[in-house]
């Protein structure tokens, strides 16, 4: 069955897309949802109709996203969160908090909604993806910051056992000592 998509479905299309799906997903689902209409010969020359008068539209979009795009390029935000002595951050960091660093930095036309943010738990260097338009993404890299200074880890005091093969214990020593006195 050929249905138009009206709204971007994920793993199915983009608005305005004609696909064809199970006639059950799209009798049952889509089109009583308001997500699709069945692509008749009149519905598919209204879209057409419809895709030319937008063509313009969708090109300056895509223009002011390229344009957002090569503003981000070059940006690396650092945040800098609460966390434990080991580096564990208390929560994680969300599309939110990314969101307001980019708005701390003048891109106010970015929200949550547009950022792919990997689960962030430690402290580090990460990637957040920001989709601006369907055929525009851009990498944002992440520098996670402690609040308050981490404990580093503390080595081990050698023991006598760990000494170099070359020298003898005190022990073995004494042992050495006493057997040539007995001779």
């Amino acid at each position: 069955m050929k249905i138009i998509l009206k709204e971007d479905m994920p793993n199915l299309g983009f608005k305005g897309e004609i696909v064809d799906v199970k006639p059950g997903y799209g009798r049952n689902f889509l089109i009583p949802q308001g997500k699709a209409i069945i692509a008749s010969e009149s519905a598919v020359k209204i879209l057409a109709e419809n895709q030319r008068q937008q063509a313009r539209k969708l090109e300056a979009e895509l223009a002011s996203a390229q344009k957002i795009a090569n503003k981000i390029e070059g940006t690396t935000l650092t945040i800098e969160v609460k966390t434990s002595n080991v580096g564990r951050i208390y929560g994680s960091v969300s599309a939110s908090m990314v969101a307001d660093e980019l708005e701390k930095l003048g891109f106010t036309e970015i929200n949550r909604k547009m950022l792919q943010v990997p689960g962030i738990k430690e402290v580090g260097e990460y990637v957040a993806r920001v989709r601006l338009h369907k055929d525009v993404t851009v990498e944002v890299p992440l520098t996670i910051l402690s609040d308050t200074p981490i404990a580093k880890p503390v080595a081990k005091p050698e023991t006598a056992e760990a000494s170099t093969e070359g020298e003898a214990t005190s022990e073995e020593k004494s042992e050495e000592e006493q057997t040539a006195t007995e001779e």
